[in-house]
C-alpha cells in the first residue's frame, strides 16, 4: 500500500527512477513555464484587442444615419460601397454610421437644394459644373464647397459600332466636327451624312460639358456663328437621358448615321447591358471634359458631419475605388480599370483635359441654351412694290423672286413649333391708305389654317406673290401697324421678331403717311426692353446700300439688325446673326 503514497508525486518513488528520465520531467516543467506565460500574454492581448475594436466599433449609442443622394449612374457602386462600410461598423460618438445611397438626378437634387426641400446629408452629383453654377447662384450660394471627387468619366462621342466605319471621311471625331455636322445654316457640309444627338444640358450635365467643350472648340476657330446653327439645331435632337441617346444611336433610321455624346462610363453601361447592339467611344482631338462626381457634405449636424467626414476618406480607399473602376469609371486621377480596355473599344489613357470653364463661361452657357431655346414667334413684311420686279444684274431673277429665295432659306431654319406669320406691303395694298395685306396670321408652322398647315401656307403664298406694278413703298406705316400688332400680343415665352424683306428703297410713300422721324420716334415710345420685339432687316438689291443708315437706326432702335445681302445664300449667316442678338438682348450694342 505504501506505493500508493501521495508523496510519489513529490518525486519520492521517482526517486529511483533513472537520470534520464528524471532529466525528462524536470524539461517538462521548464516547458509548462513559458507556454502558460504565453497563453496569459495572448488573453491579455485578446482582451486589449476586444477593447480597442469595440471602442472603434462602439454602437452603444445607436444608430447615426447618413443619407447620400447620388446620380443614377454612380448609384450602383456607391450603394455597394456604402453597404461594405456599414457591416464594418464604423462608429461616431459610440454610434454605428448607416449609410443609405439614393438615386436621383443631379438637376433634380440641385433644384431641391435651391429650394431648401431636399433630405440629403450628402450629394454624389455627376459634375462640379453643375454644383458650381448652383452655388453662383442666389438660390445656392449658402451650399458648401465639395469636398473632392468620387470618379472621373470623360465625355465622348459616340456612334454604333456597327456603322463607325461610315464616319469615316465624313466626321472626324472632334468638337469642332460636331459643329460642322450639326449646324443647321451649312447643309451642304458633314450634316449631309451625320445627324447629331444631344443630351439636355439642362438635365444632364455630360450634356452641359459636351456644349462647353464645343464652344471652346469654335471661340478658338472663330466658328460662333456655326456654334448657334449647331445649338439650334442640336436643341431639336434632344435625349431625355443617356441610355435613351445611346440606344437610339443602333437603331437604323433614314441614311444619316447617328452621333450622339455621352460620358465613358455610359458606353460601357450601355455595351455591357446590351451586348449584342455595341456603342463605340470617340475621343475629341481636341480634348475634352470630364463628369467629376464631387462629393458635396450639405448636412449641418455636427456628428453627422463626421460620419459624412468618414465616409468620404473610405470613398478615396483601394477597395473602393475598385468597385468605382469596376463600374466603368475611372479613378479621380483618371486611372482606368479593366473594364476600360482596348479591347473593349476605350482608351485606358486618361484624354487630354480641356481647361475647365469658370463659373461665368458656365452660366453664359446656361442661359446661352435657354434664350436659344425660346420659341420664336416671327412676322415677316414683304416688299413688294414695283421696283421689286426689276432684274438682279448677273442673275435671271428679279428681286421679288431673289426675296423670295432668301425668304424660303430663312424659312428652313426655323422647327416646326415656332410661329410664323406672312404680310405684304407696298401702297393701298388693302383699300385706300393702307399700305399693307395680311396674308397669313401668325401662329404655329404645325397648325392648321384655311385647311393648310400654316408652313405649307407660307410656301404657297412665297410662289405666288407678284410684284405691284404700280405700287410704291409704304414701310413706316407697315412696321407702325405690324408693331404695334406684334406689341399686343407679345408671348413671354417666345423671342418676338418683326423681319423685313425689302429691296432698300427705304420709305417712299407719296400719299403721306408715317414719316422717318416719327416711325423712330413710335418705336423709341413702343418699345420695352423688358418684353422686347426686335426688328431684323434684310434687303437685297442695287438701292440697299443708299438706305442703309436709315434701316440701320430703325433696327437698331429696337436692339436689332439690319443687313444687306449680296448673295441669296447669305441669308443663312444673317439668320444665325439674328438668333445670336437673342444672347445679348436687350444690351447688344452698349
Amino acid at each position: 500500500m505504501g506505493r500508493h503514497r501521495t508523496d510519489e508525486l513529490d518525486g519520492g518513488y521517482r526517486a529511483q527512477e533513472p537520470p534520464s528520465r528524471r532529466r525528462s520531467v524536470s524539461g517538462r516543467g521548464r516547458v509548462l513555464v513559458p507556454l502558460a506565460g504565453a497563453v496569459a500574454l495572448a488573453v491579455l492581448l485578446g482582451v486589449a484587442a476586444f477593447v480597442i475594436f469595440n471602442r472603434e466599433h462602439d454602437c452603444s449609442a445607436g444608430k447615426l444615419p447618413l443619407r447620400v443622394v447620388a446620380t443614377p449612374d454612380i448609384h450602383p457602386a456607391l450603394n455597394k460601397i456604402a453597404a461594405n462600410y456599414t457591416k464594418a461598423l464604423h462608429s461616431i460618438d459610440s454610434k454605428c454610421v448607416e449609410v443609405t445611397v439614393t438615386r436621383e438626378a443631379a438637376a433634380k437634387t440641385a433644384n431641391g437644394l435651391a429650394a431648401g426641400k431636399s433630405a440629403a446629408d450628402v450629394w454624389v452629383a455627376d459634375s462640379s459644373l453643375l454644383v458650381g453654377n448652383l452655388r453662383n447662384s442666389p438660390a445656392g450660394s449658402a451650399l458648401p464647397e465639395p469636398a473632392g471627387s468620387v470618379a472621373l468619366s470623360p465625355v465622348v462621342l459616340a456612334a454604333a459600332k456597327s456603322a463607325a466605319a461610315k464616319l469615316s471621311g465624313s466626321l472626324t471625331p472632334s468638337w469642332a466636327g460636331m459643329i460642322a455636322a450639326a449646324n443647321v445654316a451649312n447643309p451642304d457640309g458633314p450634316g449631309r451624312k451625320v445627324r447629331v444627338l444631344a443630351l439636355d444640358p439642362q438635365k444632364n450635365s455630360a450634356g452641359l460639358a459636351a456644349l462647353l467643350a464645343a464652344a471652346t472648340s469654335a471661340k478658338e476657330a472663330g466658328q460662333n456663328k456655326a456654334l448657334v446653327g449647331a445649338l439650334k439645331e442640336i436643341s431639336g435632337q434632344l435625349a431625355s437621358d443617356p441610355a435613351a441617346l445611346l440606344a437610339s444611336l443602333t437603331v437604323k433610321s433614314g441614311s444619316k448615321v447617328p452621333v450622339g455624346v455621352a460620358s465613358e462610363q455610359a458606353v460601357y453601361a450601355h455595351n455591357a447591358k446590351k451586348p449584342e447592339a455595341p456603342v463605340v467611344a470617340l475621343y475629341p482631338k481636341e480634348g475634352t471634359l470630364s463628369l467629376d462626381y464631387p462629393i458635396t457634405i450639405v448636412t449641418k449636424d455636427p456628428a453627422i458631419q463626421k460620419a459624412a467626414a468618414d465616409f468620404r476618406q473610405d470613398l478615396g480607399t483601394d477597395a473602393a475605388k475598385k468597385i468605382l473602376r469596376d463600374a466603368g469609371f475611372r479613378s479621380p486621377d483618371g486611372k482606368a480599370g479593366e473594364t476600360l480596355t482596348k479591347e473593349k473599344g476605350f482608351v485606358p489613357d486618361k484624354p487630354e483635359a480641356l481647361p475647365r470653364p469658370d463659373a461665368k463661361s458656365v452660366a453664359s452657357m446656361v442661359q446661352t441654351w435657354s434664350r436659344l431655346n425660346l420659341g420664336t414667334r416671327l412676322l415677316t413684311l414683304l416688299d413688294v412694290s414695283g421696283t421689286m420686279a426689276l432684274p438682279v444684274p448677273g442673275t435671271n431673277m428679279t428681286r421679288m423672286q431673289a426675296i423670295n429665295k432668301i425668304a424660303m432659306e430663312g424659312l428652313g431654319l426655323f422647327p416646326a413649333d415656332s410661329e410664323l406669320g406672312l404680310w405684304t406691303f407696298s401702297t393701298h395694298m388693302d383699300g385706300q391708305g393702307k399700305d399693307w395685306r395680311e396674308l397669313v396670321s401668325v401662329g404655329p408652322l404645325a397648325e392648321s389654317t384655311n385647311g393648310v398647315l400654316r408652313k405649307q401656307a407660307l410656301v404657297r403664298q412665297f410662289g405666288q406673290i407678284q410684284a405691284k406694278a404700280t405700287g410704291d413703298t409704304g414701310l413706316n406705316d407697315t412696321i407702325k401697324a405690324a408693331y404695334g400688332e406684334l406689341t399686343k400680343t407679345y408671348q413671354e415665352d417666345k423671342i418676338n421678331t418683326l423681319l423685313i424683306l425689302t429691296d432698300g428703297a427705304g420709305n417712299d410713300d407719296p400719299s403721306g403717311g408715317v414719316s422717318n422721324a416719327q416711325i423712330l420716334q413710335y418705336l423709341k415710345k413702343t418699345y420695352n426692353p423688358k418684353r422686347p420685339i426686335s426688328i431684323l432687316l434684310i434687303a437685297f438689291g442695287p438701292e440697299a446700300e443708299a438706305g442703309r443708315k436709315q434701316m440701320d437706326t430703325l433696327a437698331k432702335t429696337t436692339g436689332g439688325e439690319a443687313y444687306i445681302a449680296k448673295d441669296v445664300l447669305q441669308v443663312r449667316d444673317f439668320f444665325l446673326q439674328g438668333m445670336e442678338r437673342r444672347l445679348c438682348a436687350p444690351d447688344c450694342d452698349g
